[in-house]
């Protein structure tokens, strides 16, 4: 019988994307929550049969499981910042902060 080989390639991207939305208040945690949940459905699969798999696509399985934890790790943090901010600074003062700085990019270019 042959062996199943793991393909972490849609790991990967939903991780890279949700560290791309980082960006927008840290709200990139849906795409790195959901790359960390089929990774780690993969490898429940894995365990329950390991001979099935091949073992150089587990170990990438495994790779690509951990860099979404990262990445996912990273976007709560940044979300939990942003949640701060608000919290302390207030949402009006944040805008106004980034009116500013859109002026001082505006006139520097």
């Amino acid at each position: 019988m042959e062996q199943q080989r793991l393909n972490p390639t849609l790991v990967y991207v939903l991780a890279i994307l949700g560290l791309f939305c980082c960006c927008f208040g840290g709200f990139g945690f849906i795409l790195a929550g959901i790359a960390f949940f089929i990774a780690q459905n993969k490898l429940k699969a894995v365990q329950a049969n390991p001979e099935d798999y091949d073992l150089s696509t587990v170990k990438s399985m495994n790779t690509a499981k951990i860099v979404a934890m990262v990445i996912l790790i990273i976007n709560i943090l940044y979300l939990l910042f942003t949640i701060y901010r608000i919290y302390t600074i207030g949402w009006d003062n944040i805008m106004e902060q980034s009116r500013e700085m859109m002026g001082q990019w505006e006139q520097n270019q």
